[in-house]
């Protein structure tokens, strides 16, 4: 296999080229910075996937097609709950803002992975007890159904969104959420302890969570999350974006 790629040249040249095709001051606003960022994203997953042996670039792709469609499945299927889709509608505004093609199923996806996630990872079902239990997809679900928890949307908080910088061996697109404690209506043995990722789950006021070491993004995050309660955590509150362009750091409101 092949040592690493350097793609610095790629990278110089297409922020040479960004001004040439720029009309909106190097925001990143217009189809031409667009397209700059797409073409060097598209570039890093080729050279990504390209590095791989053969036999694993197959088993990736198989397996990323795999995902989408077993989440899209699982998300139509709770959003036939009645009660998850009316929650789930005090997150759309906020989440479908700087999204080129946005969609209301792709608002409740970031609420309900938010809250997928919280459960795989740390055992904790956020949402409201009822006497009937929800639909169930499948997989950590069944866990929200065998306790009768309703994911309730309209408790979870769009905090935050930040794109890793350019040039970076890997990049994402984030949405931060957060939730007040009261939202916990269960949690599952089990799941953190000596043999997991996660090997307790430890309260930690806001403050002192940020002089902990952890990525620089987290820290900011955390900043936000407590000026943001500082301002009464309300839904209509403004959401930071963070990106940066030509090696500058932008934080616009949504």
């Amino acid at each position: 296999m092949a040592g690493p790629t350097d793609m610095s040249e790629l990278h110089i040249a297409l922020d040479r080229l960004r001004p040439q095709v720029c009309h909106c001051g190097l925001k990143g606003e217009c189809l031409g910075c667009k397209g700059i960022e797409m073409v060097r994203a598209q570039a890093e997953a080729v050279i990504a996937a390209a590095s791989q042996p053969i036999l694993i670039q197959v088993a990736q792709e198989a397996a990323m097609k795999d995902m989408a469609s077993r989440f899209q499945g699982m998300t139509e299927r709770l959003l036939n709950d009645p009660e998850i889709r009316r929650s789930a509608e005090d997150m759309q505004q906020k989440l479908m803002e700087r999204v080129p093609s946005p969609s209301a199923e792709l608002a409740r996806a970031f609420a309900l992975a938010a809250v997928r996630e919280m459960a795989e990872e740390t055992g904790l079902l956020l949402g409201v007890k009822r006497d009937e239990p929800p639909a169930s997809p499948g997989e950590i679900w069944t866990e929200f159904a065998k306790a009768r928890v309703h994911p309730d949307l309209g408790n979870i908080h769009f905090i935050a969104r930040a794109v890793t910088p350019p040039r970076r061996p890997r990049r994402f697109d984030t949405r931060f959420f957060t939730a007040d404690a009261s939202a916990i209506a269960h949690r599952i043995e089990g799941v953190v302890g000596p043999e997991s990722e996660l090997v307790e789950l430890t309260w930690v006021p806001i403050e002192q969570a940020t002089h902990l070491d952890m990525p620089t993004i987290t820290g900011i995050v955390l900043e936000e999350l407590a000026a943001r309660v500082e301002a009464g955590m309300g839904h209509g509150l403004p959401v930071p974006y963070y990106f940066m362009i030509e090696r500058k750091f932008f934080r616009e409101l949504l």
